[in-house]
């Protein structure tokens, strides 16, 4: 899993200075939208006032000069307009008329005099004209340049009667660019304020969003399996006590994680050296889960058959469905035999399942059951040939004692022939039953062996001699021994036992007149004896099977010549328990051989 890597305009950091950036700029603007426009009010009032005051005040001195000229020259308009205009001439910027209640324009500060005795047809002259009591202020859009100006009309009243009206108007352009400049500086202070702001709320945002940043990559690590990260916190706000909980939380993650570490190794030990084959499945009985030893039992990989069905594999899809296996409570024996190799396993089932009871899987056990079931065959075989063995004397000694019984022991010939019979009989029975207590011993976990350094070459120079000595055939003995001395380290009497054995089946299967060949060689640490003889042979089918108990190649002629079929198998045993083997080769009609190995004594004594 790897570590998504955040945008800087994706982050958090980002969207915490854009909000509080943005915050700041909200309330900036409208406390500068309220400063403008008090600002904006206070000017326009200011200046409302003024004019209204100066056109009042001009008011009243147009009003007393117009009474002096009506005292003075019986109302001439001439003078009026002059003495009116005297009164107006020095307003400064303002714009002012007077008109009569004829609408007609006596007096004006403006240099422009063509306007001077023309009538005025300004429908808010003529409105104010003849409603208006008091001054009236408008802020109105001038003609000329479409600027804003302020107009205050007043009514002029000479006595008590109205003598027509006053008209003040001055451009408001000056209040509005100051305003501008105002708004200008106000903006550029905002403007330095939120450039404030963003790097106050940056390196605010650091404080929050680095143990955050923190978090992230320590819970990516934790999420890859890395624990050795930490969170740096040196408050102890909400933002380090969530630090100091993530870090808590990433200790006991690592110690679970440990744990469940430990549990699985064991678990996986468990399985890969398990003598058993472990299958898991999942609830349709696909497998998730093959231990090495069920890989070596069905002869598969594990990666051609994760997936697949457990019945597919166990070749048992014609005998149950998958939805069997939950109830089947007893093992089944699975034949997995071929040409080459007898392979029989012992399956037994069991349910996995989840913690509220649901079936979650299943767990199949294998075990290789093959030497047991050979065991159990040899076994039930031993029995029958030892039965079969013993009952072939009984049965013939029964006969012999039922013919002495009717009468036979009454003739001296025949009784003596059937003792004689009875006795070799008994004599046989005896033999099996030592070679039966011989085996037995020898399969014991601690055979009663008294090894000792010998002369190997001399011990079975001397084995030789006594036969040569014995024998009663016509054969001939070819030794091809070492000259010198050759140590070995072994048990007199039982190799002694198994040289017989060896050399006695070769001179009961030789032919009169054949040889037997007697070889010693040395190869490695250990010595090969060959034993060869010119028999009849034993088929090849065979030569792997004459060191099994009572394995006999001719039954009927092995049984005549006496023997009990127990001898190689003995022979094979304490070759075994010398650490050496035994084997034979053989062609049919032209002689066996028979080898077999024994350890050099540890030194290697060996005199040329």
């Amino acid at each position: 899993m790897c570590i998504v890597i955040v945008g800087f305009f994706k982050s958090i950091q980002f969207k915490f200075v854009l909000i509080y950036t943005l915050l700041i700029l909200l309330a900036m603007q409208l406390i500068g939208v309220d400063f403008s426009s008090s600002l904006e009010k206070n000017y326009i009032n200011s200046k409302q006032e003024s004019m209204v005051k100066e056109a009042k005040t001009l008011s009243y001195f147009v009003s007393e000069a117009i009474k002096k000229a009506e005292e003075t020259d019986k109302g001439d308009m001439n003078v009026i307009s002059k003495m009116v205009q005297d009164q107006i001439s020095d307003v400064g910027d303002n714009n002012v008329k007077v008109i009569s209640k004829d609408r007609i324009i006596v007096a004006s500060s403006n240099d422009n005099s063509d306007e001077l005795g023309k009538q005025d047809n300004d429908k808010l002259v003529v409105k104010d004209l003849y409603t208006s009591e008091d001054a009236i202020p408008r802020i109105l859009r001038s003609k000329s340049d479409n600027g804003r100006v302020m107009i205050v009309t007043t009514p002029i009243t000479v006595g008590k009667e109205k003598f027509g009206l006053l008209y003040m108007e001055d451009s408001l352009n000056g209040i509005y660019k100051e305003l501008r400049t105002t708004n200008n500086y106000l903006t550029s202070a905002i403007a330095i304020a939120l450039i404030v702001t963003a790097l106050l709320g940056y390196f605010l945002a650091r404080t929050i969003t680095r143990p955050l940043g923190q978090m992230r990559r320590q819970a990516g690590a934790v999420s890859q399996g890395d624990f050795s990260l930490r969170v740096d916190h040196n408050d102890d706000d909400e933002i380090g006590q969530l630090a100091n909980s993530f870090n808590n939380m990433t200790d006991r993650l690592q110690e679970a994680n440990a744990l469940t570490e430990a549990e699985r190794r064991r678990l996986r030990s468990v399985l890969t050296y398990m003598t058993d084959g472990v299958i898991a499945t999942d609830r349709d009985g696909c497998i998730i889960l093959v231990n090495d030893r069920s890989e070596e039992l069905l002869h598969v990989y594990r990666e051609n058959i994760l997936g697949k069905s457990i019945i597919d594999l166990l070749k048992i899809e014609n005998e149950v469905h998958v939805d069997d296996l939950y109830d089947m409570e007893n093992s089944m024996t699975l034949d997995f035999s071929t040409e080459h190799q007898k392979l029989l396993i012992r399956a037994h089932f069991s349910v996995i399942l989840k913690e509220n009871g649901a079936i979650d899987g299943l767990i199949a056990v294998l075990h290789d059951v093959t030497e047991q079931e050979q065991i159990d065959e040899e076994r039930r075989e031993f029995v029958a040939n030892v039965s079969h063995e013993l009952r072939t004397p009984l049965t013939t000694m029964k006969s012999y004692f039922e013919a002495l019984s009717d009468g036979a022991v009454e003739d001296e010939s025949l009784r003596s022939k059937f003792l004689r019979v009875t006795q070799n009989e008994t004599e046989r029975m005896i033999r099996l039953v030592n070679d039966l207590l011989r085996l037995s011993k020898l399969d014991a976990e601690d055979p009663n062996f008294n090894k000792q350094t010998t002369n190997y070459v001399a011990f079975l120079k001397g084995i030789i001699d006594r036969f040569e000595m014995s024998k009663e055939q016509h054969i001939h003995f070819v030794l091809k021994l070492p000259k010198g001395s050759i140590y070995t380290y072994l048990d007199r009497d039982k190799m002694t036992q198994v040289i017989d054995n060896v050399i006695s089946n070769a001179i009961k299967y030789s032919p009169n007149g054949g040889s037997i060949t007697f070889r010693v060689v040395k190869k490695g640490n250990h010595l090969v004896t060959e034993i060869k003889d010119q028999g009849v042979g034993i088929p090849k089918e065979n030569l792997t099977k004459i060191f099994d108990r009572f394995f006999r190649v001719d039954k009927a002629r092995s049984r005549n010549l006496g023997g009990t079929g127990l001898g190689l198998a003995i022979a094979k045993e304490i070759i075994a328990a010398h650490g050496g083997e035994i084997w034979a080769d053989s062609e049919w009609n032209k002689g066996t051989t028979v080898f077999f190995t024994l350890p050099l004594s540890r030194g290697g004594s060996y005199d040329a």
